[in-house]
């Protein structure tokens, strides 16, 4: 059999059995062509908006096989996508007849708690991350669904629950391991290969990142959580005093809201069950003797649904939301737009948004960004943000 694979600039290239035989002699990890068993499988991304099928996926087992993988596209001009952990949200990390360099087995995590860095292999998720540096109490700023991968959230900027204390993901990052084009495999950080560096927030086209090195907080293991859902249609008095008590919230807190539709599941309470909710949630990253006070508001705005405020651990925070997010079941677009402050016009605007959803799974998401912290280069800007999911 011989396997079509497009290439970069257009038509297609064929890779003989031979070919890809002598590439398995030294690859480590798997070589899945459309006829192998588990091919279907191991396509999927977990935004099944992108339904594809490469031509020629490559399942890397560590730096070594990316460099062959990649040295293999540049000697025929192949069409490359990277999947890191596989969210996929945009639809990069797949493409028709393309070589997929997939790094999803690579899911390594080493931590040093004494200079709180932690080092995390291009295809962990951050449910890997938070497993390894809560057992120090170190937590790394990283998204609010523990599947999601750290590489594509690293690249894009990274928003989650504690990016008002301690920045975005992309401020944390002390340094990466990148295959270039070339197959050369370099360190970059602010002192080495400066000019790559620039992919801490600037996205996935400088190479493949086959590691990562951040810095680390002391969070957890328990962690102040606050959460109440209400009926959506008591959003118009909540979400104005939601907007109202944000503004005046110290650092330690990060806070969002949003208009969802709840299934019938065990897993949430009866009250909320098959019902239109706006959620006020917050998490408290400051002394644990000041959360109870400072995030009580979250659930007297109004009559709460449910209440499901109080202490957990931080790994359960992390994991709160990943039931929502089923791999490869969603058919998920994102959109999102940024504004200095939630005026009375972008008020109504979410609200008729909020009220008006076209279907059940589309959630109006609004992330409380804030003012500049004090974390090296932290980008995080005096604003928020609302952030549309449509499946």
């Amino acid at each position: 059999m011989t396997v079509r694979l497009r290439r970069l600039n257009g038509g297609e290239t064929a890779v003989t059995d031979e070919r890809i035989d002598a590439l398995r002699t030294a690859f480590h990890g798997p070589l899945i062509t459309p006829d192998d068993p588990g091919y279907d499988e191991s396509r999927v991304v977990h935004n099944g908006m992108f339904d594809r099928h490469p031509g020629l996926i490559a399942r890397c087992s560590g730096a070594a096989d990316v460099i062959d993988a990649v040295d293999l596209a540049r000697e025929r001009d192949l069409l490359v996508a990277v999947r890191g952990g596989g969210h996929g949200i945009a639809g990069h990390s797949t493409c028709d007849e393309a070589m997929m360099i997939d790094l999803s087995a690579m899911r390594g995590v080493w931590v040093n708690p004494a200079e709180r860095l932690v080092r995390v292999q291009g295809g962990a998720t951050w449910g890997d991350v938070d497993r390894e540096s809560q057992i120090f109490g170190l937590a790394v700023p990283g998204g609010v669904v523990s599947t999601t991968g750290v590489a594509g959230l690293t690249l894009g900027g990274g928003l989650g629950w504690l990016h008002r204390k301690y920045g975005l993901t992309c401020d944390n990052l002390a340094a990466v391991e990148i295959v270039t084009a070339d197959g050369t495999l370099l360190r970059a950080s602010e002192t080495e290969h400066e000019e790559l560096f620039a992919l801490r927030g600037g996205g996935g086209n400088f190479g493949v990142v086959t590691a990562f090195e951040f810095h680390a907080h002391p969070i957890g293991p328990i962690v102040m959580y606050g959460a109440a859902m209400y009926a959506a249609s008591d959003a118009e008095e909540i979400l104005p005093a939601w907007r109202d008590w944000t503004a005046g919230l110290p650092d330690e807190v990060t806070s969002r809201a949003m208009f969802w539709s709840m299934p019938a599941t065990p897993l949430l309470p009866q009250e909320v069950q098959n019902r239109d909710v706006f959620i006020t949630a917050a998490v408290y990253a400051g002394p644990p003797e000041d959360a109870t006070t400072i995030l009580r508001p979250i659930s007297e705005f109004g009559t709460p649904l449910a209440d499901l405020s109080g202490p957990m651990p931080f790994r359960d925070v992390q994991r709160l939301l990943d039931w929502m997010f089923p791999k490869g079941q969603l058919l998920s677009y994102w959109k999102s737009v940024t504004v200095r402050e939630l005026g009375d016009d972008v008020l109504e605007t979410l609200l008729r948004r909020g009220l008006e959803r076209p279907h059940p799974s589309t959630l109006v998401h609004v992330p409380q960004l804030g003012a500049p912290c004090s974390v090296r280069g932290c980008m995080t800007p005096p604003s928020a943000i609302g952030v549309r999911n449509t499946s």
